[in-house]
């Protein structure tokens, strides 16, 4: 079992992270503002212009403590991991299930299921949850359902990833078409019209991918951890400088940690517009402070407890990704039959 550890986000521009001792000290303008055991971190996430030791980062990679290097916004430039834990048969199946078509399709379309799955209950909740005065967007958060549970069926059903992708890709249109019924009636501010992604093009949006970036920071810790290879997906196609596995780990996550935690953000009013800015190019950024309160909301609901779907057990809802890394690494080695995705209950 993986300890739950911290991850230590560091947001401030020309910050500068060394090694002391057995700890990492983060320095602001030349004075040593925080200091932390390396025992006591399990990642850290720099974002924008953060500089980081030779020395700090040699220890971070003996411990197993993943840097991940983000742009201001959030988007992933690059990352600096140790030696894999992980044994080479372990990599060398996940290759071979990898290359062989219709065995990735497997373990894809129960990742891809689960995630149509998480979605409909998203919308289905806030169905069940909305004012009698809302029918008409109860209503389409219905028929948004309905429409969805054929995608699921589908997904299950599907034999081939090009195919799977599509009802991916259509389930997700289907999803966001009715996301603006999503947002409280006193948070309409947050207009939400189409996903953007590269950039965000509201304060939604970029909301969304900020938290997508930390769940893939997450994904990718969980896959180096359990000794897989975080560049080489089933759903995701190889890419250079893409993480295809760990984003193929975060589809089931996206919709219960990201999206729930984003519209938690907006509807109790824990961030607002002004926090927002918009550059010339047209992207939307959020500005530090509020960047601050997503990353304190994001580690706390990591903190909560829930009972895993599959394994029964409690446990918290940061290690859950862990524990499905793990549960993709035996079905990679044969210990179960088929990979058990995480479905919300």
């Amino acid at each position: 079992m993986k300890h739950h550890l911290n991850t230590l986000f560091i947001t401030t521009e020309g910050a500068y992270v060394a090694k002391q001792g057995e700890a990492a000290a983060v320095r602001i303008e030349r004075k040593i503002r925080l200091r932390i055991p390396f025992h006591n971190l399990d990642g850290l996430v720099c974002f924008g212009r953060v500089g980081c030791s030779p020395q700090l980062m040699g220890a971070c990679a003996e411990r197993n403590i993943t840097i991940s290097m983000l742009d201001a916004n959030g988007r992933f430039r690059a990352a600096i991991v140790g030696f894999s834990p992980g044994n080479v048969l372990l990599r060398r199946q996940q290759y071979r299930v990898a290359d062989a078509l219709d065995e990735a399709c497997l373990i894809a379309r129960n990742m891809v299921a689960a995630k149509i799955a998480n979605c409909r209950s998203v919308l289905l909740r806030a169905a069940r949850d909305a004012p009698q005065s809302t029918t008409g967007a109860v209503s389409s958060l219905q028929v948004a359902a309905t429409r969805m549970a054929n995608d699921l069926r589908a997904a299950e059903q599907c034999v081939s990833l090009d195919t799977l992708r599509g009802i991916e890709g259509g389930a997700a249109d289907t999803y966001f078409g009715v996301f603006p019924h999503l947002i409280g009636i006193h948070s309409k501010k947050f207009t939400f019209r189409v996903r953007s992604r590269r950039p965000p093009l509201d304060p939604m949006n970029a909301l969304l991918s900020f938290l997508y970036s930390m769940l893939a920071h997450d994904a990718r810790s969980a896959c180096e951890a359990v000794g897989l290879d975080a560049a080489v997906g089933f759903l995701h196609r190889d890419r250079p400088g893409r993480p295809s596995l760990a984003l193929d780990l975060m589809e089931e996550f996206r919709p219960f940690l990201a999206d729930r935690l984003a519209l938690s953000l907006v509807n109790r009013r824990q961030v607002s517009v002004s926090g927002f800015t918009v550059t010339e190019s047209g992207a939307v950024m959020m500005d530090d402070e509020t960047r601050k309160a997503v990353l304190v909301a994001y580690q706390q609901r990591k903190q909560d407890t829930i009972v895993h779907s599959v394994l029964g057990e409690k446990t918290t809802v940061g290690l859950l990704i862990h524990l499905q890394a793990r549960l993709l690494a035996r079905r990679l080695r044969g210990d179960i039959d088929a990979y058990p995705p995480f479905v919300w209950r």
